[in-house]
């Protein structure tokens, strides 16, 4: 049994959007909704390049929510393209056209043709914090250790398993 909570979010065409159903679920079991690209001529993406692509719709999501664009796996293993921002994050309160930043990072240029599935939407509840700000943080085993430190199977690497003197850019 799939335990949901659906919403309602109100969506809008722009004039360039499909005509047709707007982006659904693939299977009832699917977390995004498709997207689709909305250009009116077709874009080649070269291997390295990124572009923004349109999808002809923007939404109004109730405080609380925000929407993800993220990549199609098919997309991202068959020819390497795949959504540069990921999770892309859209919040709820922008009412602009929802754009699809990809990248192709595969060797052959790949080309988004107007109405192809090129990410997935998938909308989640927030939690916005309420800084406590502390001169010492209550330590745990893992403390201060990152960049791999939990990987049993690797070796540390004695450039990364202290980085408390690391001088982290100040601009």
């Amino acid at each position: 049994m799939i335990h949901q909570k659906n919403i309602t979010v109100k969506i809008k065409r722009l004039a360039h959007a499909l005509e047709g159903a707007l982006p659904e679920y693939a299977t009832p079991g699917s977390a995004g909704l498709d997207l689709p690209a909305a250009n009116q001529q077709p874009i080649p993406v070269e291997p390295g390049q990124r572009t923004r692509i349109p999808t002809g719709l923007s939404i109004a999501l109730p405080p609380g929510y925000e929407a993800q664009v993220r990549p199609r796996s098919g997309l991202a293993f068959k020819h390497g393209l795949t959504v540069l921002n990921s999770p892309g994050t859209i919040d709820s309160d922008y009412r602009g056209e929802i754009g699809v930043v990809l990248v192709n990072l595969g060797e052959n240029t790949f080309t988004i043709k107007r109405g192809l599935r090129i990410a997935q939407l998938v909308i989640a509840p927030i939690t916005q914090i309420i800084w406590n700000e502390h001169e010492q943080l209550p330590d745990t085993e893992r403390s201060s250790g990152g960049f791999g430190s939990t990987d049993p199977d690797e070796p540390p690497n004695p450039a990364l398993t202290d980085c408390s003197d690391y001088p982290f850019p100040t601009q």
